[in-house]
């Protein structure tokens, strides 16, 4: 775990000039990210940390319901893009190679998977299969915003489904269903399933997940019951956009902005029939393979996340999502016995298996505190003279900025950690 006076944490007093959102103003702030050109970013030690910890969340579920990850190419051949009718998209980015070979930049990966799918599955016998990969996608976004919501590069997790019919589908989207909503509980955000338009992937339905924020592009439709983005809604049974809003059967619906956190899609044979994924059934007849696709973004969520627990003191982490478990402050110079003090409680909560970031900077209280409040850590920790002379280490609860009841000094380390993993059992 990193001391501070070593670690690449580069926090900023203003944000960018030309930041908007607050995820945008606020990581950049922070010291999580940084901007290489228009809609292409980098991902700093801290906030690649809360990005790997969202990974880590989504992998879990989507092993947990049998997915197998694997990894495909983000440079790829055109001709299954244009077998599939998709090489025209003008967000793709298309090049050639020296030979003069067309290629592309993949922005999602149906092709690529129902590629190698059409090669390896012969039988009634290898279905159903469910793969995934995390995988830079490529975008040439018209116009890139907001930090890293709206992007060039980004990582993606998407899986793939595929079935021998749609009733097959069916039960793996329901699968998927129940994984992401668990996904997105873990993460602590605020989040609407919406019904969503299936849009330039195809297919017969699709699914949005929402996280309502003032940042979010995207309007989603609420009522009892009921929750649509916005081109769903009016097209909707029931649903009429009157002079004062939106109403479905004569009740009045809220309209709300949000984030598109991730998207899933039916796909049935969209993608199988063009590129020649099907299998042999019992009878020994030729059958297309049904298929549908999940994808989610990290760096969304992450930005979702800033965007719905910041304060006016910076970032407020929801604790499964935080780059470090505790930020532990030292007041005292090095060679002091407050300094020595911090020194061996940061070796207790390493050995106590605790993720930390330690302040061990020769720079003011002040701004100690303050860079604290900005990167957001669930707890903060503080070690000074005032510590030693009243044997209690001062406990700081990052949301809301609450004081806790402080912890005691001399205490031995398995009360000590004891204490604190009763402490952070309360935060959300």
């Amino acid at each position: 775990m990193p001391r501070l006076s070593a670690y690449l944490l580069p926090t900023e007093k203003q944000p960018p000039a030309d930041a908007e959102a607050i995820s945008h103003k606020l990581m950049v702030r922070a010291g999580l990210v940084r901007q290489m050109g228009a809609g292409m970013w980098t991902w700093l030690p801290a906030g690649w940390r809360v990005h790997q910890r969202v990974v880590a969340i989504i992998r879990e579920e989507m092993d947990a319901i049998g997915g197998q990850e694997m990894l495909m190419p983000v440079l790829q051949p055109a001709e299954p893009w244009r077998k599939t009718g998709r090489l025209g998209i003008d967000e793709l980015f298309k090049l050639t190679d020296r030979k003069g070979s067309e290629l592309v930049l993949a922005m999602t990966h149906e092709e690529a998977v129902t590629f190698h799918i059409a090669q390896v599955v012969r039988s009634y016998r290898d279905l159903p299969l469910i793969v995934y990969h995390f995988q830079v996608k490529e975008r040439d976004e018209p116009r890139p915003r907001a930090g890293v919501l709206r992007t060039r590069e980004f990582i993606m997790k998407d899986a793939y489904s595929f079935d021998r019919d749609a009733a097959g589908m069916e039960q793996n989207y329901a699968l998927h269903v129940g994984a992401y909503d668990r996904m997105m509980a873990r993460t602590g955000l605020r989040f609407y399933r919406v019904e969503g338009d299936v849009g330039m992937m195809g297919g017969t339905g699709a699914h949005e997940y929402m996280a309502p924020c003032a940042a979010g592009e995207d309007q989603i439709v609420l009522g009892e019951g009921y929750a649509a983005n916005v081109e769903v809604a009016l097209s909707s049974a029931g649903v009429e956009k009157l002079r004062e809003g939106y109403v479905k059967d004569g009740e009045p619906l809220s309209l709300e902005p949000a984030i598109e956190i991730g998207n899933i899609f039916k796909l049935g044979t969209r993608y199988s029939e063009p590129l020649g994924a099907s299998y042999l059934d019992e009878t020994g007849a030729e059958q297309a393979i049904w298929m549908a696709s999940y994808g989610i973004g990290p760096a969304r969520i992450v930005a979702a996340a800033v965007e719905q627990f910041a304060d006016e003191h910076g970032i407020s982490w929801p604790k499964a999502l935080a780059p470090f478990d505790v930020h532990l402050v030292a007041l005292g110079k090095p060679g002091t016995p407050e300094r020595e003090a911090a020194d061996r409680l940061f070796a207790t909560l390493l050995d106590g298996g605790l993720e930390v970031l330690y302040d061990d900077r020769d720079i003011g209280t002040g701004e100690k505190f303050a860079d604290a409040e900005l990167l957001g850590c669930p707890l903060r920790l503080t070690i000074g003279r005032r510590s030693l002379e009243s044997g209690e280490i001062e406990v700081q609860v990052r949301r809301g900025r609450a004081e806790a009841s402080p912890l005691p000094l001399t205490a031995p380390p398995e009360q000590l950690l004891r204490e604190l993993d009763e402490l952070s059992q309360t935060l959300a």
